[in-house]
């Protein structure tokens, strides 16, 4: 089960958004407020316009190149509006699918879109949140779009909400805390001893490295390394029988005896 919360700091203005993932490990994450997303909307904006020049002075060239006929023409201005289109949803849409829910504006910024469990979007929810600017945008300048962000607890626009991303600081994303926590004085270990002595020093090595670069990892690539390691260790491991460990908890439960056993915390 995936919970998510938002949490406000004391004497911090920004949001905070947690996230527990399935493996029950907690990731938090500094919401983007609508000054941050106001700018990078502008600087992509502006790159927008940019191109759409571009393709102006393309059209006028090829416009005079072309023999003149009313048939050319109608097909010409079609594929003009078409492309112009293209231009003004696909631009946002194309870059989040290929950057990883990062546009040039929003990169300049340091935002990435995530889902609200915390994994990357795929193409269909880039181009469902986009689509939602025909509506966010009305009636001028992103009216119900910043209603909406003010509205929203978790600063979502009207897209956010029909494709359940949400937009936030890139910062967040890499300073992440990995979750695991050692033992403190005088605390015991856990009942459950699992046979970590038997792993060798770059197996125990990858967990480690593994477990504190996790928070800069895709969310799919992370939960796909932490089975594949877990897979790879547990032969060695002696595991209570019908008593299920998520990956990433075995990883830290293995992590914690080792330290334990080795006398540090």
């Amino acid at each position: 089960m995936t919970d998510s919360s938002q949490i406000r700091d004391p004497g911090d203005y920004r949001d905070k958004l947690t996230i527990e993932t399935p493996e029950q490990t907690l990731l938090e994450f500094e919401v983007a407020g609508i000054g941050s997303r106001f700018l990078a909307l502008a600087y992509d904006t502006l790159l927008q316009i940019l191109i759409g020049f571009g393709l102006l002075l393309i059209v006028i060239v090829v416009s005079v190149a072309l023999p003149g006929s009313a048939k050319t023409g109608i097909w010409f201005i079609a594929l003009i509006v078409l492309a112009y289109f293209a231009l003004y949803f696909g631009y946002f849409a194309i870059f989040e699918a290929l950057w990883n829910g990062q546009t040039p504006g929003k990169r300049k910024e340091g935002l990435r879109v995530i889902k609200d469990s915390g994994r990357p979007i795929t193409p269909a929810e880039s181009v469902g949140r986009n689509l939602m600017r025909i509506v966010d945008q009305l009636p001028a300048f992103y009216a119900v779009g910043i209603a909406s962000v003010l509205l929203s607890r978790q600063n979502k626009r009207l897209g956010d909400f029909v494709s359940g991303t949400i937009v936030v600081h890139e910062k967040s994303l890499v300073d992440a805390k990995p979750v695991f926590q050692s033992l403190q004085p005088g605390q015991a270990p856990a009942a459950t001893t699992f046979g970590s002595e038997r792993l060798t020093p770059e197996e125990f090595a990858l967990i480690e490295a593994f477990l504190n670069r996790r928070s800069s990892l895709p969310g799919d690539v992370r939960f796909s390394m932490a089975d594949r390691i877990a897979k790879q260790i547990r032969p060695k491991l002696t595991l209570p029988p019908g008593e299920l460990f998520y990956a990433e908890k075995l990883l830290e439960a293995i992590v914690q005896e080792r330290r334990s056993s080795a006398g540090y915390s």
